[in-house]
Formats: structure tokens, C-alpha cells, sequence
């Protein structure tokens, strides 16, 4: 027999560090209806937003008491499947819909989607080396560097910048499921990206601003 108390699914929604990984959800779904556009501008800075709201869930779950293993474990596990639609879905959709969604970019949109999948199954069985270090390359580094390589986009022309972000998005891949150690960004990096948002999010919106 089960003496397992099941409660109900919107008492964990109620939650507060849910409620901003629900945040970062919804940055990331308006990231994806951008990019399906082509507003790639747009794309970003949806997604950089969703890194932010990802960072902060943890920090304040980390810092309010009176949390349950319950709560922190159901926590763990939603934070996991936004991740696999901010940090795998995401990129993948870029890189179709930049592709012009020929079926040369799906092999590629598979491997990130699969690469993040199992990256974060694996993180969500053995966790972190030690309290600062990750084995592989975190997911949400990914579209920090993709955002960042879309600043320079007007530089070539489509068909080059299409290989280049499909080059770049099967190192990332690669990159995640490696085992080398990488050191965990907490503390005051947090200051760090909240600084690297904003600005990328005022350039981004500058750049949306000079096309209209």
C-alpha cells in the first residue's frame, strides 16, 4: 500500500520558485513564436529573459525556508522540463527558421533537441562533480552565446550566417554531453547576467527599433 499523501498539482503552482519558472516558460514560448517568424531580434531577447527567470527560480527556492523535499524535489523536475523547452526546443527552431526550414537543418535540430535531452536527464542522476562544478557544458550557456553571435548577424550574408550558427549550435551539442568540468556560475555572476540582459535586451530592442 501507497502511504504516499499524492496533493494536489496546483498546490506546487502556488509556489513561488515555480511561479517564476512559469515566467521563464512564457519567455521562452514568446522566444519560440518569434523565431518561427523570423524575428530573430525578438527571438533573443525572449530567451535571454528565460535564462534570467531560470537563474532566479533557484535562488530564491535556495533562500526561503519552511520548503518541503517534496516542494524542492517537484521544483527540480519542472525547472528540468522548462530547461528542455528554453534550451533545446528553442535553438532547434532557430535554426530551421533560419534555415528556411529545408530538411538539410533537421538533422541538426535533432541533435540539439537530443543532446539537451539527454544532458539533462544525465545532470538530473549524478547532479553537479562538487558544489561548483558541472561535467559538460551547461545548457543555458548555449543561447547566451547564440544571443550574443546574433548581434553580428547584419555582417554576412544569410546562407554564411546559417552555416555559422549551425556550425556553432552542433559544437554546443557537443560541448554539453562532453566531460569536461565546468565551473558552476552562482553568487554575484548573478549581477553578471542581470547586467548582460539588460544591455542585450536594450541592443536587441534597438536593433527591432531601427527595422520598423
Amino acid at each position: 500500500m501507497n502511504n504516499n499523501k499524492q496533493v494536489s498539482v496546483f498546490r506546487f503552482i502556488k509556489d513561488l520558485p515555480n511561479i517564476i519558472s512559469l515566467l521563464g516558460l512564457m519567455s521562452a514560448v514568446v522566444a519560440i513564436y518569434f523565431a518561427i517568424q523570423g524575428n530573430f531580434q525578438a527571438a533573443m531577447i525572449g530567451v535571454l529573459w528565460a535564462v534570467l527567470f531560470d537563474w532566479f527560480d533557484g535562488i530564491i527556492a535556495r533562500k526561503m525556508k519552511g520548503r518541503t523535499k517534496v516542494q524542492g524535489d517537484f521544483g527540480a523536475q519542472f525547472d528540468s522540463m522548462i530547461d528542455i523547452v528554453s534550451f533545446g526546443i528553442f535553438p532547434a527552431i532557430v535554426l530551421l527558421s533560419y534555415g528556411n526550414y529545408t530538411i538539410w537543418f533537421l538533422p541538426g535540430a535533432f541533435v540539439i533537441i537530443a543532446a539537451s535531452a539527454i544532458r539533462l536527464t544525465y545532470f538530473n542522476v549524478y547532479g553537479l562533480i562538487d558544489s561548483k562544478t558541472y561535467k559538460g557544458f551547461p545548457l543555458d550557456n548555449n543561447v547566451l552565446i547564440l544571443a550574443f553571435v546574433f548581434l553580428f548577424e547584419s555582417f554576412f550574408t544569410h546562407s554564411t550566417f546559417s552555416i555559422l550558427i549551425y556550425t556553432l549550435l552542433m559544437l554546443l551539442s557537443a560541448l554539453n554531453l562532453s566531460s569536461i568540468s565546468t565551473p558552476k556560475f552562482g553568487g554575484k555572476w548573478v549581477y553578471a547576467l542581470v547586467a548582460y540582459v539588460f544591455v542585450m535586451t536594450i541592443v536587441f530592442g534597438w536593433l527591432l527599433w531601427h527595422q520598423l
